[in-house]
């Protein structure tokens, strides 16, 4: 058993005990000094040590040897210095990352002057000249001249479309504003879409058909002799009229004002027709003496005459109607032909002839077919491709054929004649069967019906006389019975209408009369234009 020496009780532990710390709670801020003190906390130590044999074994017992203990403190002060070292490196990048997110930009290698220098552009030249404001426009900056194009361009196309407009400048309804509060929202959102819906979710229902009377289409530059065309342009909204005071007008179509965009005046040439082209850059118009037409190029603003068609044996052109594939007219002759006229090369590269003469021309949905009713009271079908006739038969109970129409779904056709009656049939049969049954005779016209239209949604059919006033009618093809609230009974609104059209997407509908008016009507079934 080993002896056990008592120890006395060391000096200075205590001291020792409170050496990293100069303060209770309180860590030294200054490195330089804890250094000093841990040194002279060495020699201390080794004074302690040569006085008492006793607190040199406590020493050594506690801290180890004098090595140990020297080689730990100085351990402690290379990790207090790396710590140290650390932090300041964190500071200093955080310093450093300020001035990054705000560098100033790379100069151009390259400078041009003339970049500088803002182009004028002569606006008295013919393309342009309906842009100016005044004679002191007669010169524009470049940059000037695309803010007008584009203030046109978005006139022409009713506006800025909603998803370009920022919300505080959408308009908030106010419910007192108007008596007719829900109609006018109707009406608005509708001004404001420009999605590509046909129709309402919902099914048209029959019987009544829900629509409000706006301002004439053409209100703000009535006619001065009898309209012979209305038609709506096929993306934008955009109405066109034209008639026999010799005009071709544009209007845009709010349901309210229905302001002016642009009017032409053909020089001695009476308007019997026109009609926008496929893609809606170009009018068509034809006149009433002979066989030259006009070609009007909204986009350059440039209306160019054709006098000479090649391959064209005609002395009068009148009736014509636009291809479904846009690139050529189909033009009504005398002794039953019909021309196929392309308008690249303007000239004819095939004709057809049927018995009779020709009173009403309609295209199938996809262009392939066409339907030509005579004024025997027969319907050809002929194949535009191989000019050939597919498909003949006699419209049931006609005497004289007046006019025809297809409906863009290709399930309807229907057939007018001169004593008021109007025959719908199925499409399919009348490409198949030899002698197709009508799905339904309408009979509610009692004059020659010379106007024959379907809505995009095929939904309805607008068929009009112009041998007399009011005489129009609106059919719900579904359960194939006439719409009881148009027109308004007792009221003369629609007078002799010589044209029908509806909007791309059914929003309107629009009639040219012998007033020289377009009177304009909102169906509130359908949410688009």
């Amino acid at each position: 058993m080993e002896d056990v020496i008592p120890l006395p009780e060391p000096r200075g532990v205590r001291k020792r005990g409170r050496v990293e710390s100069s303060e209770p709670g309180q860590e030294s801020s200054d490195p330089g000094q804890e250094e000093q003190k841990r040194r002279g906390n060495v020699r201390s130590v080794s004074g302690l040590r040569e006085d008492d044999p006793s607190v040199r074994l406590l020493e050594q017992l506690l801290f180890g040897t004098e090595d140990e203990l020297r080689g730990r403190i100085l351990e402690e002060d290379e990790d207090e210095a790396e710590r140290l070292s650390v932090e300041d490196e964190d500071v200093e990048s955080e310093e450093d990352e300020a001035p990054l997110q705000h560098r100033p930009t790379r100069e151009a290698a390259w400078v041009d002057e003339d970049d500088e220098l803002e182009e004028e552009v002569d606006m008295k030249h013919r393309y342009r000249k309906d842009l100016m404001r005044g004679d002191a426009e007669s010169v524009m900056t470049k940059h000037k001249l695309q803010q007008r194009m584009r203030e046109q361009f978005q006139k022409s196309m009713g506006g800025a479309p909603l998803w370009a407009e920022s919300s505080s400048r959408k308009k908030k309804p106010n419910a007192a504003e108007d008596e007719d509060g829900d109609d006018d929202e109707e009406e608005d959102d509708l001004l404001r879409r420009t999605g590509n819906f046909v129709a309402s979710p919902e099914r048209l229902s029959s019987g009544i058909l829900r629509m409000k009377k706006c301002l004439p289409a053409n209100s703000a530059r009535p006619s001065e002799d009898k309209l012979t065309t209305v038609q709506f342009h096929p993306s934008a909204q955009v109405v066109m009229t034209a008639g026999l005071d010799q005009s071709v007008s544009l209007f845009q179509v709010d349901g309210k004002t229905n302001p002016k965009i642009q009017s032409i005046h053909l020089e001695r040439f009476p308007v019997h027709r026109a009609q926008f082209s496929v893609d809606g850059e170009t009018v068509i118009a034809t006149g009433l003496r002979n066989k030259m037409f006009y070609l009007y190029d909204m986009m350059e603003g440039r209306v160019t005459p054709v006098h000479t068609v090649r391959g064209l044996n005609e002395n009068r052109v009148k009736e014509f109607s636009v291809c479904p594939d846009g690139g050529a007219l189909l033009l009504t002759g005398t002794r039953g032909y019909l021309h196929l006229l392309t308008l690249k090369t303007k000239e004819v590269v095939c004709s057809m002839k049927i018995n009779g003469d020709v009173s009403g021309v309609a295209f199938s949905h996809d262009g392939s077919k066409v339907f030509v009713n005579s004024e025997e009271g027969e319907v050809y079908v002929w194949d535009v491709r191989s000019s050939r006739c597919v498909n003949k038969f006699t419209d049931v109970g006609c005497v004289t054929g007046t006019s025809i129409a297809a409906s863009r779904n290709g399930q309807y056709l229907a057939c007018g004649s001169q004593s008021g009656v109007v025959n719908i049939y199925s499409q399919e049969a009348c490409l198949n069967s030899a002698n197709p049954k009508p799905l339904k005779a309408v009979m509610n016209l009692l004059t020659s019906v010379t106007s024959l239209t379907f809505n995009p949604t095929s939904e309805i059919l607008a068929m009009a006389s112009r041998a007399e006033d009011e005489a129009v009618k609106l059919v719900h093809l579904s359960s194939l019975s006439i719409f009881s609230n148009f027109p308004v009974s007792k009221r003369n609104i629609v007078h002799r209408a010589s044209c029908l059209d509806f909007s791309p997407h059914s929003g309107f509908f629009s009639l040219a009369n012998n007033k020289g008016h377009a009177p304009l009507f909102r169906l509130l079934h359908y949410k688009d234009f």
